[in-house]
């Protein structure tokens, strides 16, 4: 169940948006508050989804609302309504933080869709703050070898910045770990880092998961819907292996990154993100290149940094260390002491040939852990962990 907050100091216009909004969805709460005192008090003591807010009105008006009301629940979307002399400050509500305005008297067909769309943001972006509670305590870039210390120092120095940056390296090294990384050190942070596994996504969907689309633009297209690029606006997009991404795709992932606008599938209309894009890829891409599969102005507009994460054998050096760190994580999860591999153990594991990379080293080590004694032997590791 939704729940909207309609702020508006004229009874008979809250009494008309209370009753479009109701009787689109029965399942939306609609609550009233009739000036801008009274909307805030609701507002600190409530978590609604949506709050449609009256910019002219006593004691408070909607831009001091508007402010209020996005130092204490930011994540909560706020529609502006502007009445004819008021369409000035309503566009610069935009700028405050607005998600977006509607005039009065509201045509129902733009009311509707507004309400929809930010009700569907505001999903995302509650979705994705979850995640992102998740991710922080799961994710850390483990290694002290010469090749991760470099990629570590690169982050330091790209992350402040919005650079566009492509990593590349085989499957399992972690190269969304990076991306992590990159989103976390940077001034995004407070922001949503959205991610697409652009291989996982069928061809004929990619562009409506990345751009959105409109209803009826497509069979099973039954109302509007919001893309990751305008879920990611303000923060991060990662494009998790975007040498699968289709051609058609790619072009209009060109688009957004020359104009920073973008257009939902079966629609004319632009609509302006700001988005810092991190894309990750374990082809190579200049052999795709020359096949006529990924295009070069593409390419080159990602590149702007290229972080190479090194396959496991290349810094066994590491392997120590992560198993330490998986050995930990693993106990922690399970609910159980922390178990200890010997020195014979760990060396043996460093001489063995990781295809599948930190993710195939996690799973011997869970493997072990679950079948080996307290201290895990090199036997357990022969017994258990053969390749």
């Amino acid at each position: 169940m939704s729940k909207i907050l309609i702020v508006e100091d004229e009874a008979a216009i809250r009494r008309v948006l209370k009753k479009i909004i109701s009787e689109e969805n029965d399942t939306y709460q609609v609550e009233e508050a009739e000036d801008g005192l009274e909307g805030i008090e609701l507002i600190k003591n409530n978590d609604y989804d949506l709050v449609l807010c009256d910019i002219k009105m006593p004691k408070m008006d909607g831009v001091e609302v508007l402010e209020k009301a996005k130092k204490i629940k930011p994540e909560t979307p706020i529609v502006m309504i502007s009445g004819h002399g008021e369409l000035d400050t309503a566009v610069n509500t935009m700028r405050l933080g607005a998600f977006d305005y509607i005039s009065k008297p509201p045509d129902l067909n733009r009311l509707l869709n507004t309400v929809r769309n930010a009700l569907d943001r505001k999903v995302l972006v509650v979705e994705n703050k979850r995640l992102k509670k998740k991710v922080s305590k799961n994710y850390e870039m483990i290694g002290e070898s010469e090749s991760i210390s470099h990629i570590k120092d690169i982050i330091e120095k790209v992350a402040a910045t919005d650079a566009r940056v492509l990593i590349t390296g085989p499957n399992g090294t972690g190269k969304e770990l990076v991306a992590h990384w990159l989103h976390e050190k940077s001034e995004r942070a407070k922001e949503q880092m959205i991610e697409v596994n652009c291989a996982a996504i069928p061809t004929e969907l990619i562009e409506s998961e990345l751009f959105g689309h409109v209803k009826g633009s497509f069979t099973g297209a039954n109302k509007d819907r919001a893309g990751k690029f305008e879920a990611a606006n303000g923060g991060t997009i990662f494009l998790d292996e975007i040498g699968d991404m289709s051609l058609s795709a790619q072009a209009k992932v060109l688009r957004a990154l020359q104009e920073n606008k973008i257009s939902r599938v079966g629609s004319d209309k632009d609509i302006k993100v700001n988005v810092r894009v991190v894309a990750a890829t374990n082809k190579d891409l200049n052999k795709e290149i020359e096949e006529g599969r990924f295009r070069e102005d593409l390419y080159h507009r990602l590149a702007v940094i290229l972080i190479k994460v090194p396959a496991l054998n290349d810094r066994r050096e590491d392997i120590p260390l992560l198993i330490d760190f998986f050995s930990k994580k693993i106990s922690e999860e399970q609910g159980n002491p922390k178990k200890t591999f010997s020195d014979e153990a760990v060396q043996l594991l460093q001489k063995y040939d990781w295809t599948g990379n930190i993710r195939e080293l996690r799973n011997i080590v869970e493997r072990l852990i679950i079948l080996g004694e307290k201290q895990i032997s090199e036997n357990d590791v022969k017994l258990f962990a053969s390749k």
